[in-house]
């Protein structure tokens, strides 16, 4: 699940190695522990995938602006990322939005001020390149927060350009999405991390047609 949006030069980006989707499938207690809160509820199903809506692009829109209105400057990266941000695409009903703050480790900057607004921390993931995720307060979101400069924002950016100008795989992303949803899973993450191998493909060939073309940003 993972454009790049202009990243200010002085937020240094950390090691390319720290940044990488390709990380090991999440254990029960791993997902347990990354979740502020009560444990997560389980699955154990299928996942719901639906056809593109346009409606995704305008509640994106609302969150954009809700968002900025409550952090100001301190939104420096603000994007739809996700299957819900690619026309075409079949998706989990839920938008993904990707916001570079200045530091994601320092929550005092930003947590309280979101939280104002009703977002609700829902993941804390410091071991992943200091991950945070929020919930939104009126509609099915998941807000990924990182340091803005952080690659993985770059390569969130840069998978969502591809699959929108690249047909083929964006048809194999969503036979790949279709086949694995349609499994019984214990949590969704568990789907997510099912659809590592293909995303990680899709993302070198788009990271590769970016250096051809003169780099990210």
């Amino acid at each position: 699940m993972v454009n790049t949006p202009d990243t200010p030069g002085e937020t240094a980006a950390p090691p390319a190695a720290a940044s990488s989707l390709e990380r090991a499938p999440m254990t029960e207690a791993e997902i347990g522990a990354a979740h502020v809160g009560p444990p997560p509820a389980r699955l154990n199903g299928p996942v719901l995938l639906v056809d593109y809506d346009p409606e995704w692009a305008r509640l994106y829109a609302r969150e954009e602006e809700r968002i900025r209105a409550a952090l100001g400057e301190r939104a420096i990266v603000l994007e739809h990322v996700g299957s819900t941000s690619v026309p075409g695409l079949a998706a989990k009903p839920k938008i993904d939005l990707v916001l570079g703050v200045a530091d994601a480790a320092d929550e005092a900057a930003y947590v309280p001020a979101l939280e104002a607004a009703g977002y609700v921390l829902h993941i804390r993931e410091p071991e992943w390149c200091e991950h945070r995720l929020f919930k939104g307060p009126d509609a099915d979101i998941n807000l990924h927060v990182f340091t803005a400069g952080h690659a993985e924002i770059a390569r969130m950016v840069a998978f969502r350009g591809w699959l929108r100008g690249n047909e083929a795989d964006r048809l194999l992303y969503e036979r790949t999405k279709r086949e694995l949803a349609a499994r019984t899973w214990g949590y969704t993450q568990n789907y997510a991390d099912a659809k590592t191998v293909v995303v990680e493909e899709i993302v070198a060939r788009a990271l590769a047609a970016q250096t051809q073309q003169g780099g990210i940003g």
